[in-house]
């Protein structure tokens, strides 16, 4: 099977490093809009093919299957057109900027009979799946404390004055859709839709989200997710049950699961050694649902990027951020 790559970021090299792992699953081209840099990266990698022209690369660049990792604004537009090409899609998330976006495009992709992914690396994971039994065995769940903050070097940008991509409305930027969409992922694969949701957001000139706090309301708990892309954070992620309490290390990359038990008393720590580069197991995944045609497996993603990107836009419009190809 082979891939092309749209977009020369870190992001694509971890893609393009991951991908590696994974058996018959090999580069064939990159796309960048200038003709330098598309050269200079896929002489890094030993991509065969160069293009600064989407139509040339779709019609010539001999992809089964294309990695879209462009400024979220774009993902829409590139995304459509590859599946209007019958090329399989794997689109870096946040998947696109709302939820009609996502309607739209995934009816095309029926309609060309090819699978849209949406890269949401860390519900790939062996240490997620565990994550999964564990939270089923701490009883019922009564609360859950999730967070992704880290501090983004582009935020010195913002502080001179600039507006980067990830910070910027015009490219349906924020800290809820680029980091916080990790602990959303984890909340639906384990709980499943909120009956509401609530954002309180730190506003940044650029018009966008630097921090904030994303509340999920269930039937009989609350889901609190902290996310940030202006401060650190060194806590862990918690989930707690009636009988218990699993705590996990690192949202987007669970290298260890603490499984506290409170009526034994005990704890147990569970987890697994996993690749460094926790992309490989989404591309394992991706790479055999388009072999297996799993449909079953397939719906199951789309439902999550579906509700993840469902709860975005809720958070976002209670919060009034509205991103620049909103109000066109």
């Amino acid at each position: 099977m082979k891939y092309g790559v749209i977009g020369t970021s870190e992001i694509t090299t971890r893609f393009i490093e991951a991908s590696r792992e994974v058996a018959d699953f090999n580069l064939s081209s990159v796309y960048s809009r200038t003709y330098e840099r598309a050269q200079d990266f896929a002489k890094r990698f030993g991509a065969p093919n160069i293009y600064t022209d989407l139509e040339k690369m779709a019609v010539e660049g001999q992809v089964d299957v294309i990695y879209i990792a462009s400024p979220n604004s774009l993902h829409f537009e590139q995304v459509v057109f590859f599946l209007q090409k019958k090329i399989h899609v794997i689109c870096e998330k946040p998947i696109f900027s709302n939820v009609k976006e996502f309607e739209q495009a995934f009816n095309v992709a029926e309609e060309n009979g090819v699978f849209l992914f949406e890269a949401a690396r860390n519900i790939h994971s062996p240490n997620f799946k565990l994550l999964k039994d564990q939270v089923a065995k701490i009883g019922k769940v009564r609360s859950a404390v999730l967070q992704y903050m880290k501090y983004s070097s582009r935020y010195d940008l913002v502080l001179k004055g600039e507006e980067p991509n990830i910070f910027s409305a015009n490219f349906s930027g924020g800290a809820l859709v680029d980091l916080g969409v990790y602990p959303v992922f984890v909340a639906v694969s384990l709980f499943g839709d909120p009956k509401d949701v609530a954002y309180y957001p730190v506003m940044l000139p650029t018009g966008v989200d630097g921090s904030g706090t994303l509340v999920l309301q269930y039937d009989d708990f609350v889901c609190t997710i902290l996310c940030s892309k202006i401060t650190d954070s060194f806590l862990p992620n918690e989930i707690h049950g009636e009988k218990g309490t699993v705590i996990v290390d690192h949202i987007s990359s669970i290298r260890k699961l603490d499984v506290l038990d409170r009526v034994a008393k005990s704890s147990e720590t569970i987890s697994v050694p996993e690749h460094e580069n926790n992309m490989v197991y989404e591309i394992e995944a991706f790479k055999n649902i388009i072999e297996s045609k799993d449909y079953k497996g397939y719906e199951e993603l789309k439902r999550i990027s579906y509700s993840t990107l469902k709860i975005t836009e809720a958070a976002r419009k209670f919060s009034g951020i509205v991103f620049t190809n909103e109000r066109e």
